[in-house]
């Protein structure tokens, strides 16, 4: 298994959410938050379609909008290279070709850096497994390219403390993808015992088929939700 080193910091577009959480027309109308969001552009385009999302991301402490801008090409620059020199672990139907993917990642970060600088408080700073946001704050959480994909240096732990920070945080559920690891094929080792960890803790857990494969066999999103027993007859999730 390759390991890309340090934790990029991606910047993702919107069609590439759409795919990657099968999200729908219903699903962009409500309260989103994205993380960690890195320098994706997906918040910035479903605020300007008259959505409300927000972005949170352990990048944006005490980082000026600059500063951030910087890391991000530099981190496009990184991450492009990693596809490059391994392009056999990828699918090349979204993207075309390295330089498709390349032009792409650059294009959301002149987005996410033009809307950093005009909506700062669209950008939140804060950490997995502990975010900044009161219980039931937002209606759906989605999570991308954190959770299974760096399994050399999160465990079992941190992957149970994550999930039900988000759910505290959602009214409805968590979509994570992908749950395939960087640089494997296959899917998270640890998903049945996790799966199995998180109903003990009334969390219910199904693995939907998405219509997004960029990193081979990566086409699968986890989608995590309340228990009907831990929901309290308003619909509003509990608070912990």
């Amino acid at each position: 298994m390759s390991f890309v080193g340090d934790t990029l910091v991606t910047a993702r577009s919107f069609a590439e959410y759409q795919a990657m959480f099968a999200l729908s027309r219903e699903d962009l109308t409500g309260r989103i938050l994205d993380c960690p969001a890195g320098a994706a552009d997906f918040v910035r385009e479903v605020n300007t379609r008259g959505g409300r999302a927000v972005a949170c991301d352990a990048v944006y402490v005490g980082r000026s909008t600059e500063e951030l801008a910087a890391i991000a090409r530099a981190e496009t620059d990184r991450g492009n290279t990693y596809v490059r020199d391994h392009a056999e672990d990828y699918v090349w139907r979204f993207f075309s070709t390295p330089d498709d993917h390349h032009d792409s990642r650059r294009e959301s970060v002149r987005g996410f850096a033009a809307d950093v600088a005009r909506n700062p408080g669209h950008y939140v700073p804060g950490k997995l497994p502990s975010l900044p946001f009161t219980d039931s704050a937002f209606d759906l959480v989605v999570s991308s390219h954190l959770l299974f994909s760096y399994t050399d240096r999160l465990d079992h732990e941190f992957h149970v403390d994550a999930i039900t920070e988000m759910l505290r945080v959602a009214v409805r559920e968590v979509r994570i993808f992908p749950l395939v690891p960087m640089g494997s094929t296959e899917i998270y080792k640890g998903m049945d015992s996790l799966r199995d960890h998180l109903s003990t803790l009334g969390v219910d857990t199904n693995i939907f088929p998405v219509d997004y494969e960029f990193q081979r066999n990566a086409d699968h999103m986890l989608v995590c939700t309340h228990t009907p027993r831990s929901v309290t007859p308003s619909g509003d999730a509990p608070s912990r």
